[in-house]
């Protein structure tokens, strides 16, 4: 088996989503709008604001209700909600998921946790990223934030390489939802590694300021680089 087929990667998820992703609704059809912190998010004519772990009408929250979805209604996906590795825009997602294939790739989000990538999702606005602040802080979900029940999907039986892409935000949660796997990597961008003692870490130097890991995505596609 090759380096790559024993390999796992976690991407961590992004702010820029298609346009024609669908979302999830209440019972008065109206659509819901995740995002970290609803009683601060701007007034909106085109639905209602809620976390995935609010309660729905029905008093079950609404990542229970997206897993029945997921479970029951996957086949006729009649809200036209997306596969993770489809939900984002940069076309990073598409390309791991061709190198490596659907179910060799993992989505680190920041509302939902740790996903499948073919994982139906809705839309949401929700990240770990300090750059959400001012009139858009109400879409920072911070470390010390609770309530999130969040998915951890990917097997800590695995034998398999997992590798993580993605800011040093998101660190603390990939550690947290892959605890028990026998082997992670985490890939960073700085001069010293992430303080958290236990994944093993691989640098990796670019010049450009930001989205890093997208990047390093096309490179470790390209086998222009490679984790030990």
């Amino acid at each position: 088996m090759s380096r790559t087929e024993n390999m796992v990667v976690v991407i961590q998820c992004a702010g820029g989503k298609r346009a024609d992703a669908g979302h999830m609704k209440d019972d008065a059809g109206r659509k819901v709008l995740f995002v970290a912190d609803p009683a601060s998010a701007p007034q909106s004519d085109s639905g209602i604001y809620k976390r995935p772990d609010d309660a729905a009408s029905s008093g079950r929250s609404y990542r229970d209700v997206l897993e029945d979805y997921n479970r029951n209604q996957r086949a006729d996906n009649p809200l036209g909600l997306l596969p993770a590795w489809e939900l984002y825009t940069d076309p990073a997602y598409q390309e791991l998921a061709d190198r490596f294939g659907v179910d060799n790739l993992y989505i680190l989000s920041a509302g939902w946790g740790l996903v499948k990538a073919e994982y139906l999702l809705p839309k949401y606005d929700i990240t770990f990223s300090a750059s959400a602040k001012g009139e858009n802080a109400y879409k920072r979900r911070r470390r010390g934030d609770c309530g999130y029940c969040d998915f951890a999907m990917l097997p800590a039986t695995t034998s398999k390489h997992v590798v993580f892409l993605g800011g040093k935000a998101y660190v603390p949660l990939f550690r947290r939802l892959t605890d028990g796997v026998a082997r992670r990597t985490v890939v960073f961008y700085s001069k010293t590694p992430p303080r958290v003692p236990e994944p093993e870490y691989e640098h990796y130097w670019s010049a450009i300021p930001r989205n890093r890991h997208y990047e390093c995505a096309k490179k470790l596609v390209s086998g222009e680089f490679t984790v030990r």
